[in-house]
């Protein structure tokens, strides 16, 4: 099928209340435009340098969302224009953003990443750790990012059980860091969760924002 025809299949399953995030990381910007023709609107990428020039080549009513891990030396490439960054996952990242936000004149806004899967490759905070840094006063002088959720990937299994209880973990975390901390906060609200494997699994567990590439834009091209 086509990349059109991928969108439309996919968006008869992903409720109103759910983001899409169309993942158009190594893809070209060809692709990225048969997709804006049929409406999609948010992309997300994983290189800061990619995105920067794919920003200044399309459409300027695209929102960029950055969903791989950031390291703080490319921060700069993104701050100017990116909508949402979806992988922080240490103080020194945020300090970085809130930096590069300031110069910018701009208020940055983030989701947490947490470790769920088992896998060791994957990036993120524990609770416990999220907790401290939130609670902490250099967390409270960041003045130019805003935390509005979580984030988290599942480890790659076909195991639906392991997968589905990963998920129902970052729900947990996001509902208790809402009643601890984000209380009388109206912008914490998101959970992104879900890919192209298991984002049906993640949308019935509470997911706001799924992440999906390889089913829209077909198999990732290597680089």
């Amino acid at each position: 099928m086509s990349i059109q025809e991928n969108l439309i299949e996919i968006k008869k399953t992903i409720p109103d209340f759910v983001k899409l995030i169309a993942v158009s990381k190594t893809k070209p910007n060809e692709d990225i435009l048969l997709a804006y023709n049929s409406g999609q609107r948010v992309f997300g990428e994983n290189k800061a340098q990619e995105l920067s020039e794919k920003y200044q080549e399309l459409p300027k009513d695209i929102e960029w969302h950055f969903i791989g891990h950031l390291q703080t030396n490319k921060v700069k490439f993104i701050a100017p224009f990116v909508s949402l960054v979806h992988s922080i996952d240490s103080i020194k990242l945020m300090e970085d953003i809130n930096k590069e936000a300031k110069k910018n004149n701009r208020i940055i806004d983030c989701l947490m990443q947490f470790h769920i899967a088992e896998e060791d490759t994957k990036f993120g905070f524990d609770f416990n750790e999220a907790s401290r840094l939130l609670n902490s006063n250099i967390f409270a002088s960041l003045e130019n990012i805003r935390i509005i959720g979580v984030m988290g990937m599942a480890t790659y299994t076909d195991n639906e059980v392991q997968i589905r209880k990963e998920f129902q973990n970052l729900k947990l975390i996001f509902d208790q860091l809402k009643s601890e901390i984000f209380k009388d906060n109206i912008s914490f609200k998101e959970i992104s969760m879900g890919m192209s494997d298991d984002y049906q699994i993640a949308i019935e567990e509470g997911s706001t924002m799924v992440r999906i590439g390889s089913s829209i834009f077909g198999t990732r091209n290597l680089i």
